[in-house]
């Protein structure tokens, strides 16, 4: 068993499922494995909050050995995605004793791709946070400081993928969800462009702004997981152009002679850590050093009039999800079933007028366009990923009951919910770390539907980042054996 924990500790998944197809490894004792890897590590953490492991058993012992990531190890996210006869909570006192029904599109497409379910991850109340701090399940903690936030909604999968408990958990993002737990963890991330991955059986969440995809510890991993899981269904309100070749085909083709734009200037007027803009400035001089077209390029964007008109967009869209919950708990939702912030979104989406919410989606649709246009000129966007280095534990606090101030907490990760907005892909990256060794991720955004160059160009930063020394799979996190 040893042996296989070395193997286990030091592959990402295409390199396990190499190892099942070949048959150096079983997908059974893969998964046994990272059984053993997560019940080391995890009372720590707190990253798994729902473990399946004999779900997890039955499903390895008859892996599809052709399926491209089969036997991998995979933890679903405790938010939306549904695998039928497992909890589907959204960390919500409400739905506590919820469980899916059936299995959404996404997770068919989970299965087919040969991923053994082990469990779930933590999230926040119904992903309304960039901490993952439910009252339902307690903290999350980041490992490479217990004090501070491994970021959210979905810290959980990013903790779970930086200490090696498993090389790809699931991740959503409504305004930065998988992209801030995976700069403050040191993972890969990418949320992928509006409509690359199907929701259904739901045809929308947040007006366009809410996306699947995963976090990982390599950027093949990401094109592979997206290859699995990718592609719209007959009738989806966002149809995307498919890609001429598999995804993890092109990420390996390193691209030539882009035009770059970069900003270290927030578009709220926040402050930016001095640490941060270093980052950025140093992917900008690295990517003029392999030859491309890289300018200084600030948003034309009033963040912060769009990220209140956004955020009550969202406090209708979440109303309107409870009403349909209350359905299926026969009961009405009351203060005492959800966190405090969670009760005023609700309240605020309930008292929103119909022709209000018309007119915010509009407008949100509209700034869509103008971001797209504000950064045509470009393959390649580049930003911070957070404004700031990770908060402590409970800063982000959904206990407060002014929702408003609550809100205005977001604005260290400014540059995300943007792109959530205008619908194009965008990937943060662990580029370097903190002077105190905290992980510091840099985001890159693509043209709309380009997520394979933005793939194709992580590929090739990831090969000179400073954080590869620091990479999580050379990282002692995933030995359990202490040596």
């Amino acid at each position: 068993m040893s042996d296989v924990k070395t193997l286990y500790r030091q592959s990402d998944a295409m390199g396990l499922a190499d190892h099942v197809r070949a048959g150096d490894v079983s997908s059974l004792e893969v998964a046994e494995a990272a059984i053993e890897t997560i019940e080391a590590l995890n009372p720590q953490l707190n990253s798994v909050i729902c473990k399946l492991y004999d779900l997890g058993r039955e499903a390895a012992a008859k892996t599809d050995t052709s399926a491209p990531l089969a036997g991998v190890p995979f933890l679903l996210k405790e938010l939306a995605s549904n695998w039928a006869g497992v909890q589907a909570t959204n960390s919500s006192k409400f739905l506590k004793n919820n469980v899916a029904a059936q299995d959404s599109h996404l997770t068919q497409k989970i299965k087919a791709a040969g991923l053994t379910l082990l469990g779930k991850t933590n999230a926040p109340e119904n992903g309304w946070s960039i901490a993952t701090e439910p009252a339902l399940y307690g903290p999350t903690l980041n490992p490479w400081d217990p004090k501070v936030t491994p970021g959210g909604s979905s810290g959980g999968s990013a903790v779970a993928v930086a200490t090696g408990m498993v090389p790809i958990a699931e991740a959503s993002d409504g305004a930065g969800s998988i992209r801030v737990p995976a700069s403050c963890c040191g993972v890969v991330g990418l949320k992928p462009s509006r409509g690359r991955v199907s929701l259904a059986p739901f045809a929308d969440y947040w007006a366009g702004g809410a996306y699947f995809l995963c976090n990982t510890r390599t950027v093949r991993d990401t094109a592979a997981y997206l290859d699995a899981v990718s592609g719209a269904l007959p009738g989806d309100p966002y149809p995307v152009a498919a890609v001429s070749d598999t995804f993890g085909e092109l990420a390996r083709r390193p691209p030539n002679g882009l035009r770059i734009g970069y900003t270290v200037t927030a578009p709220n007027g926040a402050p930016v850590d001095p640490e941060v803009k270093a980052a950025v400035l140093a992917v900008a001089k690295q990517l003029g050093a392999l030859g491309h077209e890289v300018e200084e390029k600030d948003m034309a964007l009033d963040a912060e009039n769009l990220w209140q008109t956004y955020t009550d967009m969202t406090c209708v869209e979440t109303a309107g999800m409870f009403d349909f919950m209350e359905t299926l708990e026969n009961r009405k939702v009351s203060p005492d079933d959800v966190e405090p912030v969670t009760w005023a979104i609700i309240e605020r989406g309930r008292a929103t007028p119909a022709t209000a919410h018309a007119g915010r989606v509009e407008s949100i649709r509209q700034a869509a366009r103008a971001i797209v246009q504000d950064l045509w000129p470009f393959d390649v966007y580049v930003t911070p990923t957070l404004t700031q280095r990770p908060r402590p534990v409970g800063f982000y606090d959904m206990g407060m009951t002014d929702l408003d101030a609550y809100n205005a907490l977001w604005a260290d990760s400014v540059f995300g919910f943007p792109f959530n907005v205008s619908g194009q892909p965008a990937m943060s990256l662990p580029f370097c770390q903190f002077s105190d060794g905290l992980p510091l991720g840099i985001q890159l955004i693509g043209r709309p539907g380009d997520d394979a160059g933005l793939l194709a160009l992580a590929s090739v930063l990831e090969q000179v980042m400073p954080w590869k020394d620091r990479h999580p799979l050379t990282s002692s996190f995933g030995d359990t054996d202490g040596k």
